[in-house]
């Protein structure tokens, strides 16, 4: 991209960005939109986590106007809430830009200083370094929103620990203790109450997640994926069972596998 070009990319993006502030000014006035202007931090918390997923799966569709239309409704979700902090005096989106920047350019020493890396892992590993000098008070996992996903937490967990190298040393053994929390959970269905069943099926799910990190596969992104295709199949299997006229009631367990594995069959052969 030559400089001309950069230069007009954030003249239009500047120019659009105050329209954005003005919008969100309006619809946050006296005079504005009654639902806006009731919502609080607190209320909006739903929307935020419900529209980054919607990013998810809008990316997962490959359609771009379709990526752009949902990045614009998690921006808004931005604005709604740097407008009510700016209204209660304790920042603007001014404040929230220039706080990233500042990040940005503060653990990229690589780029706007003079660090030397090779490759990308040691982009994370300085990171991580200089996330941990500037929060020493913090733990390694403080960081870590306990909103998260179960298994993406479980993931991100592993993978902080690793990175001070508190790890399995590969796959192999991560494979070996999935093995090993699979037998405790056995013996808890044997011998333990509803509280131990929870703890030991816990300790899988974790196992797996440090499997799938060691394996470079998202374990949230492919139990997601995942479900989307159960969600694929199962509407197949639906379908079918509506088409001829019966309820599932009336199909055998072995028939729905039938058609179970046909609607695998055909996606496959799309």
């Amino acid at each position: 991209m030559t400089d001309i070009k950069r230069n007009e990319r954030k003249e239009d993006a500047l120019k659009a960005f105050a329209e954005l502030i003005d919008i969100i000014d309006t619809l946050r006035s006296p005079d504005g939109c009654p639902w806006d202007r009731k919502q609080t931090s607190e209320s909006l918390k739903p929307y935020i986590v419900e529209e980054t997923y919607e990013v998810l799966d809008a990316i997962d569709s490959g359609d771009a106007a379709h990526i752009q239309e949902e990045l614009g409704d998690v921006l808004l979700q931005i604005m709604l809430h740097s407008q009510i902090a700016y209204e209660e005096g304790t920042y603007h989106i001014g404040d929230v830009i220039r706080g990233l920047s500042r990040k940005m350019v503060e653990r990229h020493p690589h780029v706007f200083a003079s660090t030397k890396v090779n490759g990308a892992d040691e982009v994370v590993t300085n990171w991580e370094k200089i996330k941990a000098d500037q929060k020493r008070e913090r733990g390694l996992l403080d960081g870590i929103p306990p909103s998260l996903p179960g298994l993406l937490m479980a993931y991100r967990m592993g993978q902080k620990a690793g990175r001070v190298g508190f790890d399995w040393p590969d796959g192999a053994e991560v494979r070996a203790k999935v093995v090993e929390e699979l037998q405790e959970l056995d013996d808890a269905l044997s011998n333990g109450g509803r509280t131990e069943l929870e703890h030991e099926l816990g300790d899988v799910l974790f196992a797996v997640a440090q499997w799938g990190r060691h394996l470079g596969v998202d374990p949230e992104e492919a139990v997601r994926k995942c479900c989307m295709r159960f969600k694929r199949r199962f509407s197949y299997v639906e379908k079918s069972v509506k088409e001829a006229h019966r309820t599932f009631d009336e199909y055998s367990i072995d028939a729905l596998e039938e058609l179970w594995q046909q609607a695998k069959f055909d996606e496959r052969n799309q």
